[in-house]
């Protein structure tokens, strides 16, 4: 496979455009019209400063966490723009075809429809698995991307890595897999496979484990090609400089998010254990996540009850595969507590 047959023909050719700070981070910048006295905020210092557009502090730091060469790293404003950007890259619109599972984070099929690229959607089979087979049968030469969730959103379920592997080796589309939620099970990650499988892209984020969702920062692992290009059609300064900061500043601190994992695991646990010994509850799902699926009998109902009470939750009663569910996302012990006593008066 050639990555580069599978980008539009624009891009392959695209000149992008140079920043001042593509090539001088240091110095007596006075090359892009910066105001050389200072910012108003003054609580930071540099922010009178464009931020570095290739990230490579961030970059470098991030790669020694995980191990990946920084080459095979990029970053963007949360992982919406990485699936904004691979569609924009490799789907030529009104013409090419992107797929999806569901159910599966809702973001995919909206970037698509702005990005005027068709959708074919495959249904999760029973055991809310990939259906290799039906997708498979379902690809064809305009397929440009496969995208897949796991732990999959809403679900909570970790996707076999077998059957990811047998799309990225049986096709000839671009597999992007979002980690966002793996941090929960950090040892079933996909980064590492990026090497062996060119058309494999794994996106990760900030937003969850990190507690970052603030920032707005995400970032994949990829081809060295596909992250070259990406580099090329991002906006010059896609990442503030505070975003940048606060990035390093987190991957520094990562015993910081180790701890977040484990607290967040441990209240799972036992939001799950009482879920399941709550008359009214029909099923609870099994979780890889920082969120939980449950099933009851009335479901707007339960949901709008909730809302009144001031307790926020996800109605995703009307999917497929999952009817009558509801999304909780793991809180805090008391978040956890009062949503299970809200919950409890209701049922």
């Amino acid at each position: 496979m050639k990555i580069e047959n599978l980008m539009r023909e624009n891009i392959r050719s695209l000149k992008p455009y140079t920043s001042a700070r593509d090539s001088f981070l240091e110095g007596i910048l006075l090359d892009a019209n910066e105001n050389g006295f200072g910012s108003v905020w003054d609580e930071y210092e540099m922010l009178n400063r464009y931020p570095d557009p290739n990230h490579g502090e961030l970059r470098k730091v991030t790669g020694e966490l995980f191990g990946i060469d920084p080459k095979n790293l990029f970053f963007g404003v949360g992982s919406d723009e990485i699936i904004d950007l691979l569609i924009r890259v490799f789907c030529i619109p009104a013409c090419d075809k992107v797929m999806i599972t569901t159910p599966s984070y809702g973001m995919y099929e909206v970037a698509c429809d702005v990005n005027d690229v068709k959708v074919t959607t495959i249904e999760l089979d029973d055991s809310l698995q990939l259906d290799v087979d039906a997708m498979l049968d379902r690809v064809d030469d305009k397929t440009k991307i496969i995208f897949i969730c796991s732990p999959n959103n809403p679900t909570g379920n970790l996707i076999h890595t077998q059957d990811i592997l047998k799309l990225c080796n049986e096709t000839e589309s671009i597999v992007v897999v979002d980690e966002a939620y793996i941090d929960f099970c950090e040892e079933n990650s996909l980064i590492h496979e990026v090497k062996n499988h060119e058309n494999l892209v794994v996106t990760r984020t900030f937003s969850k484990a990190w507690g970052m969702a603030g920032l707005r920062c995400g970032f994949c692992v990829a081809n060295e090609m596909i992250v070259e290009t990406l580099y090329k059609v991002k906006a010059p300064y896609n990442l503030n400089m505070l975003t940048q900061h606060g990035a390093i500043k987190a991957v520094k601190n990562n015993r910081k998010r180790d701890e977040f994992i484990k607290n967040i695991i441990s209240e799972r646990e036992k939001l799950i254990n009482e879920l399941e010994n709550t008359e009214g509850v029909i099923k609870v799902y099994p979780s890889d996540a920082n969120f939980i699926i449950f099933q009851v009998k009335e479901p707007d109902h339960v949901y709008e009850v909730l809302v009144q009470k001031g307790v926020i939750i996800r109605n995703r009663s009307r999917m497929p595969k999952i009817k009558g569910c509801l999304r909780v996302t793991v809180g805090n012990n008391e978040e956890n507590k009062i949503f299970m006593e809200e919950l409890k008066r209701i049922l």
